[in-house]
């Protein structure tokens, strides 16, 4: 059930998430997670600032009112869920640009200033790190 990963900061992709809230699949038949998560990975793989996060799927993060999910963590780092996306490259790369400042921040957080256009208005949820609550 459970498959053990790299503790460091990442992208956890819902590979099954819905590719708009009108529609399960593309026309090809795929997820929006899917495609998602190859994005992800394409953009990954062609600059290396975002060598430090690293991309992660899974299916099903019971976000599913929302479509395109991704959950950004880090061992002693508050945790985000954000959704809505569109799966595909410019989306791919506003969520590693943030996701790059994230990892870079000593407590999970981002200055609103250094939040990439693509991420403003995504976020469904932020979580507390394990034995932790946030004070502000």
């Amino acid at each position: 059930m459970l498959t053990q990963v790299d503790n460091v900061p990442a992208v956890v992709v819902c590979n099954t998430c819905r590719h708009s809230r009108e529609a399960r699949e593309d026309s090809e038949g795929i997820r929006g997670g899917a495609r998602l998560a190859e994005a992800l990975r394409s953009a990954q793989a062609s600059d290396p600032a975002y060598a430090a996060v690293a991309v992660q799927e899974m299916p099903c993060l019971f976000a599913c009112s929302e479509f395109c999910a991704v959950h950004l963590r880090a061992p002693g780092k508050l945790g985000y869920v954000l959704g809505r996306f569109t799966p595909d490259a410019d989306s791919a790369r506003a969520i590693l640009d943030y996701a790059a400042h994230y990892a870079e921040s000593p407590h999970g957080r981002v200055p609103f200033a250094k939040w990439p256009e693509g991420v403003k208005g995504h976020f469904i949820v932020r979580t507390p790190p394990e034995a932790f609550v946030a004070t502000e």
